[in-house]
């Protein structure tokens, strides 16, 4: 069962190390953080992320599950913030565990791509100058 959450609270680096067992040769960590600096070049102060968290949840379960199918015997874990993020922070971590690396770096970019496609999640910057713009692709 793959480990899938969203939270308010700050994401510890290492919050993921439960799926990482003996059998795990190969793990691969993403960690998505809050830039200072927009696209465009505006100074960002915070994201806020909102959720459709019940859908979400299913997608990143359905994710981690293709991954599964796709790479072979890989344990996925995901976390998404919802609320303010300020730069610096840590939004999203995900984590692939497997008996090679290979698997591993797949399974991991397979799950952040797709999990950036497909949840209900959506962000708006909150930029220094106090204005806030809602933007795609969260």
């Amino acid at each position: 069962m793959p480990l899938c959450r969203i939270v308010e609270e700050p994401i510890e680096p290492r919050i993921l190390d439960e799926l990482v067992g003996t059998g795990a040769g190969g793990v691969v960590t993403f960690l998505g953080i809050v830039r200072e600096a927009s696209s465009e070049g505006r100074s960002v102060r915070a994201l806020w992320y909102e959720a459709f968290v019940t859908m979400a949840l299913r997608e990143f379960e359905s994710i981690a599950t293709e991954a599964r199918v796709r790479f072979g015997d890989v344990k996925i874990g995901v976390i998404h913030r919802v609320g303010e993020v300020r730069a610096g922070e840590i939004a999203v971590a995900v984590v692939a565990a497997a008996a090679h690396r290979a698997a591993a770096f797949d399974a991991c970019r397979y799950a952040i791509d797709e999990l950036k496609r497909r949840a209900p999640i959506w962000k708006k910057e909150c930029y220094a100058d106090g204005s806030a713009e809602w933007r795609s692709g969260a």
